[in-house]
């Protein structure tokens, strides 16, 4: 749960009153030292590296914006009155405490640990928005810079498709409609390493239709992912190996004409298109029947 994480912590420093007096400039020099030590490079036998960086950068985007850090250190700052309040209480002192409030509660006045609690929710509902606000400026910082030009995305494609070396058995497209949810390379990478390890992820897509390639570690994580991930429901995914949908795409011929492969070529791909195009309305309207 995020508000209960401590993001002074995560960077290895002081928290509580010390934390709340700690600069920007000794956050920034905490995030840069802990940034070196916990980067997946440096662990690569850690299978848990990645998470932990990417929590290592949310925490930091957390107390580098000042509004989400000042409700970070209001709600620090209650739940340290309220353990030192509970500290201080003995048995007798609990029993007079409740006997004060019920007959507090009884009168209608508002009873100071309730009034405490609901703060308490209020300001980390709030922390939450927050956190959830950081980290889509962070996504979005993320997309703009891992997007590439049209002639990039091509060569990576190109790259992809014919490098040597590259086994095809391990790499996924994937489509979904633009109208809905869009997915970003992290949001796909995400996803897709419930089933293996993922190599790469290239966003291909147009505006009408997004779609990727995704290379997996193995065969077998490739495999797995194919009948299996689905994505948000209110944006299916559609997941097919890179063979069949090349297969669909580019079928071959013993020496054709040129002019009949070509027309050959188009007729096959908008065909493949349609198929792409119904199976996702079936997706989009067996997610909307789920309850």
């Amino acid at each position: 749960m995020d508000s209960e994480i401590d993001h002074y912590a995560i960077l290895g420093l002081p928290s509580g009153e010390d934390g709340a007096k700690l600069s920007e400039k000794e956050i920034s020099k905490a995030y840069k030292f802990k940034a070196l030590e916990l980067h997946p490079d440096k662990r690569p036998n850690d299978p848990n590296a990645h998470t932990n960086f990417q929590r290592l950068k949310t925490s930091y985007e957390i107390l580098k914006d000042d509004k989400a850090r000042k409700l970070f250190d209001e709600l620090l700052s209650i739940k340290r009155d309220k353990h030192r309040r509970e500290a201080q209480y003995d048995t007798k002192r609990r029993k007079m405490m409740s006997d004060l409030e019920e007959r507090e509660r009884a009168s209608f006045t508002v009873d100071p640990s309730v009034r405490a609690r609901e703060e308490e929710e209020r300001i980390s509902k709030k922390l939450k928005e927050e956190i959830a606000r950081v980290r889509a400026m962070h996504a979005n910082k993320t997309n703009s810079s891992s997007s590439t030009p049209k002639e990039e995305t091509g060569s990576k494609k190109d790259g992809m498709s014919g490098g040597a070396g590259l086994d095809k058995d391990k790499v996924l497209k994937v489509s979904w409609e633009r109208g809905g949810k869009d997915y970003s390379a992290q949001r796909l990478r995400e996803l897709f390493e419930k089933f293996g390890d993922v190599e790469d992820v290239v966003i291909k897509g147009s505006k009408k239709r997004g779609s990727a390639l995704v290379v997996m570690a193995s065969k077998d994580a490739a495999n797995a992912a194919t009948g299996s991930v689905s994505g948000d429901l209110s944006n299916p995914l559609l997941v097919l190996p890179l063979q069949s949908a090349r297969t669909a795409e580019f079928p071959t011929s013993s020496k054709p004409a040129e002019d009949d492969s070509s027309k050959l070529g188009n007729l096959v791909g908008a065909g493949y298109q349609a198929f792409e195009d119904s199976v996702l309305e079936k997706l989009k309207k067996a997610a909307q029947r789920q309850p």
